[in-house]
């Protein structure tokens, strides 16, 4: 039998209550395990299970799922401890190999808790990769948990009644309600096992001192000082309390199983402590240590994986819940995080002690924080879930440094963001590279392309600094969404208004001439020497209530979607003691549009300006308020777009796609580029249009091919395994006329090449028109990156590109087609006339569906892709191929460090 996952056998995941279990295929030595399983399943479990209450059923399962079985055979048990709670087997159909027969048992006491749902799951993962397309399972009508568990799936599923029995049958398209279903699934789970971590009803700190300056006692202290609600207790076998906090010698010597332990101890000591608290029952660890060598990191993981125990760390600042029925600081931050409704995760203690300060000084406040260190097992996809669900959070805040999972991620962002916005630093955007470029798409590709196709998809707003991102933060905290880029610009000083006006346009926004009637009702409450143009300027002599009036007339009208004010101190304000800035928050509620404040003399970055029921942000810098607003438009118009759909394309032939891959790489072990052949049959597979060519091995078949091809001019493409760039070598001939044209440019070719050419590529020159790049790259953690933007030979140096993680969307394929600089050529800017968009979106789709079915694709590059209002035609195509198994970015399963 095969197992779910290479490299290794087993993998860890969470039931439906937050218990964690093992997931591994069966093998000999388990079937005295499984039989107990049976054996311990009352006589009416039996009876549904195998028809039969007989102990010989059981003997004869046990002996099956145990046995190596017939290839294309699964079996996968689920295990507690040694206990073996579950069973699911597939076996394929001999008259249908892409059909299997299942079964499926889960011990009495361990009902309702989804341990049948989730090996279904695992088991619907090794089918798919085995080739199989649907299983078929037989029930008794009366087995309605069973019924349930499969109705509940999400698949399509059949049933058929023969009497007393029902025969379903389930097909395995992992579609978009499957994944749905999935999510909920993992989301339930994931909440269910932070609950010991974040509303802990006990804490204890092990390793805490006497000694003022050490962590332990700090991480105790903060306990005590902030009001922990729940039992706290300390372990230190030297002191039998410390500042009022019991003391014990061990663990195991508590009088009570703490939900959560903070291991205060040496890395050296890390791996022993959490041994102990998972024998103890402990449900969750906070690690601070830092510098766990890999044998140490391997042993606490897989202490707190055998034992159940969620992790937070190691190497990180702690963790805090402010609601008051919890009133949690597990930190040993110098000030207790200020209770309010952002959520924060951060991988650097530093970056973390920074936001929750300015959170607090903005008044904003923490739902709850997160430290989550080098990330071996809490991340922040199970953050983001937990805030979705605790009924505390509007604002979610992430400093990541690393993605374990990156689709997945994607998916639970894309979520929560509709709800809640999320917002990070871009961190890491300086790297020079991730390898020497190997192809046009290749080189195009940076980590930060790759990082930004993630947040631009998934809806989260990225900021470059910390900076940014809590000025982005007050104002999505205290206004409305933006309908739209258009600002009004208001100043009582004139060099301010241009500051904020530039600031507008370098960020995206646009300043708008207002209507007439506007600028009239404008200048009717403004001084009257004011100018109602935009930039709306109201003089120094503008008083709070004349501001106020300004102000309540922009955020009604149509004409902007938000509205910036810069303000100066005047003498004229100092003298009459009405100074403008209190007209900047409505006396009640807050106006039907955003507003930002720009106040120059301003000390702090960003602060909340407080009235009554309102508030609203005021920044030192116009080009901050700009960059907030900006980001604030993006946000609102990615809610406001539907989620969009991966469609459903006709002409995809992807078993005959992988038989190619597989063909090719049995040929080469190692990979390498896939020849013109090999190409164009990948290209015929999935649909992709391609101009004519043939391939040639002499002059002479060159010219015949020619007359085939239709005569007229022809392009001639010198090959041999390993070439990239043609131009670049001299490998190209183009314009060529005539039999004896072309015989002569494959004789220099074959003449300059001599030794490495194998043939050539005879092609109709094309007729005129964009020339575009589109292509593939397959990154070993974000996976496969699909890219479009400017092409030729040029590509590179003019950099006018786009990219986004695959599945695409039809949204997605829109979005790239629009997103590059000459976008609008394709729209008809100059000539009038529309390049074939929709051929354009079918190529990306294609290329995407492509990137996801063949996971040994490592790069596909395009260029030039020939766009003319009639046709896309992949003028020259380069794919390179690799080993390589994908990894169900989906599948429900605790991270492997």
């Amino acid at each position: 039998m095969t197992s779910t996952e290479r490299p290794g056998n087993s993998v860890y995941a969470l039931l439906s209550d937050g218990t964690t279990v093992r997931i591994r295929p069966a093998c000999p030595e388990d079937r005295e395990r499984v039989l107990r399983l049976f054996t311990g399943m009352s006589p009416e479990n039996l009876r549904l299970r195998f028809f039969t209450a007989g102990p010989g059923s059981a003997e004869a399962a046990a002996e099956r799922i145990s046995s190596p079985g017939a290839p294309g055979d699964h079996a996968l048990l689920a295990l507690v401890g040694d206990e073996v709670t579950g069973t699911a087997e597939f076996h394929r159909s001999p008259a249908d190999r892409e059909t299997a027969d299942i079964g499926l048992a889960v011990a009495d006491a361990w009902h309702g808790r989804g341990i049948g749902t989730l090996l279904l799951e695992h088991l619907v993962h090794a089918a798919r990769a085995a080739g199989i397309r649907r299983f078929t399972a037989d029930a008794l009508t009366e087995n309605h948990l069973m019924l349930k568990v499969i109705s509940d799936l999400g698949l399509r599923t059949a049933r058929r009644f023969h009497g007393p029995e029902v025969r379903c049958t389930i097909e395995l398209t992992e579609d978009e309600p499957y994944l749905s279903a999935v999510d909920e699934r993992g989301r339930a789970a994931g909440v269910a096992s932070l609950e010991p971590l974040l509303r802990p009803a006990s804490v204890v700190v092990i390793g805490a001192g006497r000694s003022p300056s050490s962590v332990g006692r700090a991480l105790l202290g903060n306990l005590r000082a902030h009001g922990f609600t729940g039992q706290l207790a300390a372990v230190n076998p030297h002191a039998d309390a410390i500042d009022g906090t019991p003391c014990h010698p061990s663990v195991g010597q508590l009088p009570y199983v703490p939900d959560l332990a903070v291991l205060a101890v040496p890395a050296t000591a890390v791996p022993d402590a959490a041994e102990q608290c998972g024998k103890h029952g402990v449900k969750a660890l906070v690690t601070v240590a830092s510098g766990l060598d890999d044998g140490q990191a391997a042993e606490l993981l897989a202490a707190c994986r055998r034992h159940g125990m969620r992790l937070v760390g190691p190497n990180c600042l702690g963790l805090a819940n402010t609601e008051q029925t919890v009133r949690l600081d597990a930190t040993f931050a110098a000030a207790p995080p200020r209770a309010g409704t952002a959520g924060v995760a951060v991988q650097s203690g530093g970056v973390g002690i920074a936001l929750l300060g300015a959170l607090s000084r903005l008044g904003i406040g923490v739902s709850s924080f997160v430290s989550l260190g080098d990330k071996y097992d809490v991340s922040g996809n199970d953050l983001l879930q937990w805030w979705e669900s605790d009924g505390v959070t509007d604002l979610a805040l992430l400093h990541l440094e690393s993605f374990g999972n990156p689709r997945g991620f994607s998916r639970t962002a894309r979520r929560v963001a509709r709800t809640v916005p999320v917002l990070t630093v871009d961190a890491g955007r300086s790297e020079a590279g991730r390898r020497a470029a190997a192809s046009h798409t290749s080189a195009i590709v940076t980590p930060t392309m790759t990082r930004r196709a993630l947040f631009q998809q998934a809806g989260i707003i990225a900021t470059d600094s910390v900076g940014d991102l809590v000025a982005t933060a007050a104002l999505l905290r205290s206004q409305p969404l933006p309908a739209g880029a258009r600002v009004a610009v208001v100043s009582n000083a004139g060099g301010a208004a241009v500051l904020a006006a530039d600031a507008c346009a370098e960020a995206g926004l646009t300043i708008p001439e207002l209507p007439g009637p506007l600028i009239a009702d404008l200048l009717g409450v403004l001084p009257p020497t004011a100018r109602a143009v935009n930039p709306v300027d109201t003089t120094a002599a503008v008083s709070g209530k004349q501001l106020a009036a300004c102000l309540d007339l922009l955020a009604r009208h149509g004409a902007v979607d938000a509205v910036i004010v810069a303000l100066v101190p005047t003498a004229l304000s100092a003298a009459t003691g009405d100074d403008p800035a209190r007209a900047l928050v409505p006396p009640s509620g807050t106006r039907a549009r955003p507003l930002a404040a720009v106040l120059l003399d301003q000390a702090e970055p960003v602060r909340l300006l407080q009235g009554g029921a309102a508030t609203v942000p005021a920044y030192a810098e116009p080009s901050s308020a700009a960059r907030a607003l900006a980001r604030a438009v993006s946000y609102a118009h990615w809610r406001a777009e539907p989620s969009g759909t991966v469609p459903a394309l006709d002409g995809v032939d992807s078993a005959t796609a992988a038989a190619l891959v597989a063909d090719f790489l049995a040929r080469n072990p190692n990979g390498g580029w896939a020849g013109p052949q090999l190409c164009a049959a990948l290209l015929d597979a999935y649909g992709i249009p391609q101009s004519p060519w043939a391939w040639v091995t002499g002059p002479d078949a060159a010219a015949a091919a020619a007359e085939r091809l239709g005569g007229g001019r022809m392009a001639l493409k010198a090959y041999w395994p390993g070439l990239l760039h043609k131009t670049d070598v001299g490998a190209l001939r183009l314009d060529l006329e005539g039999p004896r044209s072309i015989r002569d440019a494959y004789t220099e070719l074959a003449r300059n090449f001599a030794g490495v050419m194998t043939g050539a590529v005879v092609q109709p020159m094309a007729a005129r028109g964009i020339e575009l790049v589109a292509g593939v790259v397959q990154d070993q953690v974000f996976g496969p990156l699909v890219l479009f933007g400017l092409g030729g030979t040029a590509t590179e140096v003019l950099a006018d590109h786009a990219a986004r993680l695959a599945p695409l969307t039809d949204l997605d394929a829109h979005a790239l087609i629009t997103a590059p600089r000459c976008a609008p050529l394709l729209f008809g800017h100059r000539t009038g006339r529309t390049a074939d968009l929709e051929g354009l979106e079918q190529l990306l789709l294609r290329l995407s569906r492509m990137a996801c079915d063949l996971p040994q694709l490592a790069e596909a590059d395009l260029n030039p892709v020939l766009v003319r209002p009639d046709a896309v035609l992949p003028l020259d195509v380069r794919i390179r191929l690799l080993p390589h198994t994908a990894r169900n970015p989906y599948l429900r399963r605790l991270r492997a460090r």
